[in-house]
C-alpha cells in the first residue's frame, strides 16, 4: 500500500470512528495525527497500518479552522495548499470532513 502525506486513515473503535491525518512518510515509518486532538500523534510501519484496521478515508488533505491555543499550533503541520480548495474528485474542500464511507461508522 502507497501512504502519502496529507493522507487520512480511519480507524472503528468500540465506542467511535477515529480519524488521522499522515504527517510524514519517511523510510517506511509514517507518523499519524489525530484530526480532534491535535496534540496526539504516534508513528508505525505500513504494514502495521494496514494489519491493525486502518481504512483510507480520504487523499486529500483536513485542515481544521477553528482557534487553536499555541501549543496546538506548534503541532500543526504547515499548509501545503488553501484549505478551501474544493477538490471535485473529493467533493469537498479541505476544511471539511470527509464524507463517511458507511454510513454507521461515524454513528
Amino acid at each position: 500500500m502507497d501512504i502519502r502525506q496529507g493522507e487520512i486513515y480511519g480507524k472503528q473503535t468500540p465506542s467511535r470512528f477515529v480519524m488521522y491525518n499522515v504527517l510524514k512518510v519517511h523510510k517506511g515509518i509514517v507518523t499519524l495525527q489525530n484530526i480532534d486532538n491535535p496534540l496526539s500523534t504516534f508513528e508505525t510501519t505500513n504494514n502495521k497500518l494496514t494489519v491493525s484496521g486502518y481504512i483510507r478515508i480520504s487523499q486529500t488533505p483536513f485542515v481544521a479552522k477553528e482557534s487553536l491555543t499555541n501549543k496546538k499550533l506548534k503541532s500543526k503541520q504547515k499548509l501545503m495548499r488553501c484549505p478551501y480548495t474544493l477538490d471535485c474528485f473529493e467533493e469537498r474542500a479541505d476544511i471539511e470532513r470527509p464524507a463517511p464511507l458507511i454510513s454507521d461508522l461515524f454513528a
